[in-house]
């Protein structure tokens, strides 16, 4: 399989040169943990990009990301609205539960893998205000959605005007949150809206091994960062992931690289016509194919993973090649 082919996941994509650079400069002597310099930096670099005061901490893994930030919002005995096919819920191996404790998904229904408001009442407003049931302590988003859908706007002020009123806490899984910015054309504030909290999403559009929690109430970091040690994550030389956190703000690379993996998506969805199960507003593309058209698009070369019986899913990255990106529109659209 060429790598120029390879359609599987953003996770496998390369690091970008100016992450590895910063990594390499930040290769010296400073304070262990979250002491050193660089880290320091976070919370001033993140409150100018969402124009607002915030703290920023560090974290290894998107799992760990969510999960620590939800963490600060949830008590054990809480629960979490979510899709029922968001991350938290299909793709962390019960992580949610591990680090809170306990505290349970609340899953909710929503075309195309997004939540609204009304979907979310669904869920909660038959929750008895009594200690025989869990009660709802907070709602998570996933901003691309799972099916690399955007929640514009307006529609994340809904969810979030509902959250305000009914005491919960917002949480947003940004593991394509660039992706989404660079879809919607809006500020990083549009696009996070009212959230407490924001799980900021890097590895998948240039980093290496960092994504960054981003508290809206910087108080909630402090619990955070307790949380962090206790879970392990608390890594001693944490000045290599704040390089990586830094170099893709700088110059705003992190949103340079979601344009162009939205593009190579773009590129791809063009030759897929009613194929697409859902529209490509990110850089993911769920197409229908039958079992021997996968078949003909691996014998050429390509690499995706199947969706069910008869899809595919592909991912596109910030070092997608575009011309193997036309040459895959070309041979689905040749099927």
């Amino acid at each position: 399989m060429s790598s120029a082919k390879q359609f599987l996941s953003d996770n496998a994509a390369a690091v970008h040169p100016k992450v590895w650079d910063a990594m390499r400069a930040a290769d010296e002597s400073d304070s262990p943990y979250d002491g050193d310099a660089l880290s320091r930096r976070l919370d001033e670099a993140f409150s100018a990009l969402f124009g607002r005061d915030c703290a920023a901490i560090w974290a290894a893994t998107g799992t760990a990301a969510n999960c620590l930030a939800l963490a600060t919002l949830v008590q054990p005995h809480g629960g979490v609205v979510c899709h029922r096919e968001a991350h938290i819920e299909m793709d962390e191996g019960g992580a949610p539960g591990f680090y809170l404790h306990g505290a349970k998904l609340l899953l909710a229904d929503g075309e195309a893998a997004k939540l609204t408001p009304d979907a979310i009442r669904a869920v909660i407003d038959p929750i008895r205000d009594d200690v025989h049931q869990v009660q709802p302590h907070a709602i998570s988003v996933t901003q691309a959605s799972e099916y690399g859908c955007c929640y514009r706007p307006d529609e994340i002020a809904a969810i979030g005007a509902l959250a305000k009123e009914r005491g919960l806490g917002l949480h947003v899984d940004g593991a394509r949150f660039g992706n989404a910015v660079a879809f919607l054309g809006c500020s990083p504030a549009e696009a996070v809206g009212p959230a407490a909290a924001l799980s900021f999403g890097c590895i998948k559009n240039g980093a290496m091994s960092a994504e960054a929690i981003v508290f809206f109430d910087p108080a909630a970091a402090d619990l955070a960062r307790y949380r962090r040690k206790r879970a392990g994550h608390l890594q001693s030389k944490g000045r290599f992931l704040a390089a990586q956190l830094l170099a893709m703000l700088e110059g705003d690379l992190w949103l340079d690289n979601a344009r162009a993996a939205n593009a190579a998506a773009r590129e791809i969805a063009s030759a897929c016509g009613e194929r697409l199960m859902h529209p490509v507003e990110a850089n993911e593309l769920f197409v229908r194919l039958a079992p021997a058209e996968r078949e003909a698009l691996r014998a050429q070369g390509f690499a995706f993973y199947d969706w069910g019986a008869d899809a595919a899913r592909f991912v596109t990255a910030w070092n997608s090649d575009p011309a193997a990106a036309a040459a895959l529109a070309r041979a689905i659209g040749g099927l």
